[in-house]
């Protein structure tokens, strides 16, 4: 166990680079933003503990081995990132169209718990972080007891980070007194979601 002492010595920096990672503005945020202003905070609370279990399960898999087949089978990765890129514009859709809690569209409703974890595997943001935690603050000896801390500290961070936009939105929300301003503030929200795509095009500009 002499690992451990090491381990409290990346703990700060880690818990660090996941209040940034989480709390800049990328998919998750934009959607919790919307979906805080639409359906509120209460509401929107299983969004946001599926968004920490998606990226909580991510970290640990990447770890226990999944990184090594991306890179044996690139192909892999292309293609999960394609599909997660069809899945957000196709998000950005539904956003814009989504009314006030209190317009009474069945179809209209929150991500579930199971929506949003399944949502980090084609979330480039979720990727990028999880890789990360595992790369480069995660030590190698003691590799595995500091992977499920690792795991741990990027829960504990990731939901309160991630909270402060749901609030906001849920902030607006209250103040959006109409339907169609609501609907404004919607379409904002999904022209940014869109916007977060930017990246993955880019690399084969």
């Amino acid at each position: 166990m002499s690992y451990l002492p090491d381990s409290a010595a990346f703990i700060l920096p880690l818990a660090m680079f996941a209040f940034v990672s989480s709390v800049t503005p990328g998919p998750n945020n934009v959607m919790l933003t919307a979906s805080g202003a639409t359906f509120g905070y209460r509401r929107s609370i299983p969004h946001m503990l599926g968004i920490c279990l998606g990226v909580v399960v991510m970290v640990l898999l990447i770890g226990a081995g999944l990184g090594k087949l991306f890179e044996a089978e690139p192909r892999i990765y292309t293609l999960l990132k394609y599909v997660g890129a069809a899945y957000l514009i196709w998000l950005a859709w539904k956003i814009a169209k989504a009314g006030g809690v209190d317009q009474g569209q069945s179809g209209n409703r929150p991500f579930s718990f199971w929506q949003a974890a399944a949502f980090q595997w084609v979330n480039p943001k979720a990727w990028i972080m999880a890789v990360g935690v595992v790369a480069t603050y995660t030590p190698r000896e003691g590799f595995f007891m500091n992977l499920l801390l690792s795991a741990l500290v990027l829960g504990l961070v990731n939901y309160p980070s991630i909270s402060v936009w749901t609030l906001f939105g849920s902030t607006v929300g209250r103040a959006l007194r109409t339907p169609q301003a609501l609907r404004t503030f919607n379409g904002v929200m999904a022209a940014l979601l869109l916007l977060s795509l930017a990246p993955i095009f880019m690399e084969h500009v």
